[in-house]
């Protein structure tokens, strides 16, 4: 009866060992699962730390470069409106400076054209003055003969209407031209022509005409001083340079 008392006990010992190895054991698999689990949580956290962190700078970069880009794009669109400034002002230029060597151009070519250094081609007229018919009555035949002053009157008239060249009796004449009457005759530069004569003149020919047949104007003036006046246009009238004569 004794030892088996002592065996009931020895047995309720290793059972209650059992227990507390058992208990202790399980306390150590929970906290040793609730520090791995805390250590995961922390790890992930971490993680997702680093990560948010991570996309964070990116952003920031990205916000950066965006700036930096619109910046850059703000300086080039000024540049780029400059540039179009100096283009616009660089053909504003051209066209002036275009314009002034056609005024030029043109101004050069009038004066070649009277000082015949060029031919004179165009349309234009083409008066004819002819000595009056001869009365008898008249003692001086002076007032019937065409003199220097007749055709000067229509040389001024025409090279204020504009006559771009003209001739006498086919000489072209020079700004300087020296005119002069000797009886019938006219010399010209040294040369001499008789009556009729024909001046021809290049230019508009409605403006030329309607300059000297104005009421009391070069026409009217020759008509009274006995002379015979003809006036006829000219589709082609072509005149050599000077150095060509």
């Amino acid at each position: 009866m004794m030892n088996s008392n002592n065996d009931n006990n020895k047995q309720k010992k290793k059972s209650l060992m059992f227990s507390r190895k058992y208990v202790a054991l399980l306390i150590v698999c929970i906290i040793t699962g609730f520090i791995i689990g805390f250590s995961y949580n922390m790890s992930k956290d971490k993680r997702t730390l680093s990560t948010a962190s991570t996309q964070l700078e990116q952003e920031n970069q990205y916000m950066e470069d965006l700036i930096a880009k619109k910046e850059r794009n703000k300086e080039l669109t000024e540049e780029l409106a400059q540039l179009e400034e100096k283009i616009r002002t660089y053909e504003k230029q051209f066209s002036s400076n275009e314009a002034q060597y056609e005024q030029n151009r043109q101004d050069a070519e009038q004066l070649r054209l009277l000082l015949g250094l060029s031919a004179g081609i165009g349309q234009g007229i083409k008066i004819t003055l002819e000595d009056g018919d001869y009365n008898p009555n008249t003692t001086n035949p002076n007032e019937y003969i065409v003199h220097e002053s007749h055709i000067f009157k229509v040389l001024n008239e025409l090279k204020i209407a504009g006559a771009e060249a003209i001739s006498i009796n086919g000489q072209r004449l020079k700004p300087n031209s020296y005119i002069s009457c000797n009886g019938p005759v006219i010399t010209i530069d040294g040369q001499q022509y008789p009556a009729p004569f024909v001046i021809e003149a290049v230019g508009n020919q409605d403006v030329l005409i309607s300059s000297l047949d104005l009421s009391g104007g070069v026409f009217d003036q020759l008509l009274n001083e006995q002379v015979i006046v003809t006036l006829e246009k000219s589709d082609l009238i072509h005149m050599q340079t000077i150095s060509e004569e």
